[in-house]
């Protein structure tokens, strides 16, 4: 037993040096600073950098609504724009239908019947 408690006790002891060292180099380290930069850490520690999440989070959501506005514009004008158009109506119609499959069915020659017949040079 007397062997586990020395070796508690070492590590105690050894923590309790250490601790002690690191914080008289770390107090001397901040003493070394020099007026200046003392003057600044004062000066830092006075100013409220508090509200300035809340300013970054008030402008990017202020930006990200103007987008989000502008894209939502665009996409009604341009279904807005596309409602009448002759081609999405004709894509639109009812192709099931039996006048539409008669009528694409049937094949016709359309003729003008002012036309007259070409007599010259060159002609069949």
């Amino acid at each position: 037993m007397t062997s586990s408690s020395s070796s508690s006790n070492l590590t105690l002891n050894l923590q309790d040096s250490l601790t002690h060292v690191l914080n008289d180099f770390l107090k001397q380290w901040q003493w070394n600073n020099t007026q200046a930069e003392r003057d600044l850490n004062a000066r830092l520690a006075e100013e409220n950098f508090n509200n300035v999440i809340w300013y970054l989070v008030v402008m990017i959501g202020i930006y990200a609504f103007i987008v989000v506005a502008i894209l939502v514009s665009t996409v009604k004008s341009k279904r807005r724009e596309h409602s009448n158009d002759p081609y999405h109506k004709y894509i639109e119609g009812n192709w099931t239908s039996q006048p539409h499959i008669q009528a694409y069915n049937q094949s016709y020659v359309i003729t003008n019947p002012s036309s007259r017949t070409f007599d010259g040079p060159g002609s069949p």
